[in-house]
């Protein structure tokens, strides 16, 4: 439930960061009447990003307990990880000249039939964040249950939701590089936890080594079958009965990534765009 919530807050804020831009931007030189457009672009693409990782949930549940269930997820594992990993570090270069770039491609796609323009505009950057989502989703989905990750996300949306309209209607102020750089760490957390799934899917199928037998067991402590067990795994990547390698990837992947992604903030916090 914590991975999920997680992401379709930062997700949706993001998401609805863009929408707020555009529409403010639209308002502020007297193009109301593009609102329509704007929205029907979003609609779109979150209509197509849903019934895509739906369509892709229900042809893997054909193959349950199978060796190509298990390839799909690692695969879906490790693609996640991947794009989650260039998402933020993506938003962490981009969070204090986002609003600018917003504002010079709407001028863009007026100039070149704004009903349409507007509309692609709309549909390509929410479009982005909903693949985004359905990838992400689906990877928690095959490590948790589905009516956790459910409920994760409904509480996720809401609360972005509910920012991106106090944003809008109250003119609420957020600092987007302090949002980010939490969201973005505990997002990289979560990113390890989706390579320890591939690591074990790995061995599973013989393609990594089984590096030794398990370094401890808190089973009695924590089981991965127990509610708590099943967030901490989902999002922290925990496993009660580690083997090396699966310890080591989580270890050098939350090191190195953590410390590059935070380096930049040390050198330029202070300068962090106000939305």
């Amino acid at each position: 439930m914590l991975a999920t919530l997680v992401i379709f807050l930062r997700e949706g804020v993001e998401a609805s960061m863009i929408v707020t831009i555009l529409l403010a931007y639209l308002d502020r030189i007297g193009q109301r009447r593009y609102f329509r457009d704007v929205v029907f672009g979003v609609l779109s693409a979150l209509g197509l990003a849903a019934a895509g990782g739906v369509a892709a949930y229900l042809t893997i549940r054909h193959y349950d307990g199978s060796k190509v269930q298990t390839i799909f997820e690692t695969v879906t594992f490790l693609v996640a990880a991947a794009v989650l990993t260039g998402m933020t570090f993506w938003m962490r270069n981009h969070a204090r000249t986002i609003s600018a770039e917003l504002r010079a491609r709407t001028e863009a796609a007026m100039s070149k039939g704004a009903r349409r323009g507007l509309f692609l505009l709309a549909f390509q950057a929410v479009g982005r964040e909903g693949l985004e989502t359905a990838v992400f989703t689906l990877a928690v989905v095959f490590s948790t249950t589905p009516a956790s990750a459910g409920l994760g996300a409904l509480i996720g949306l809401v609360l972005a939701l509910g920012l991106a309209l106090a944003i809008y209607r109250l003119r609420f102020t957020i600092n987007l590089g302090a949002f980010f750089k939490v969201v973005g760490v505990l997002l990289m957390v979560f990113a390890a936890a989706l390579l320890v799934d591939a690591t074990e899917n790995l061995q599973q199928l013989g393609w990594l080594p089984s590096a030794g037998g398990p370094l401890w067991d808190t089973s009695r402590l924590l089981a991965e079958g127990s509610s708590l067990g099943d967030v901490a795994h989902s999002f922290l990547g925990y496993v009660q009965r580690p083997n090396p390698l699966e310890l080591a990837v989580w270890l050098v992947y939350v090191g190195v990534a953590v410390l590059l992604f935070l380096a930049p903030w040390r050198r330029r916090g202070h300068q962090a765009r106000r939305l």
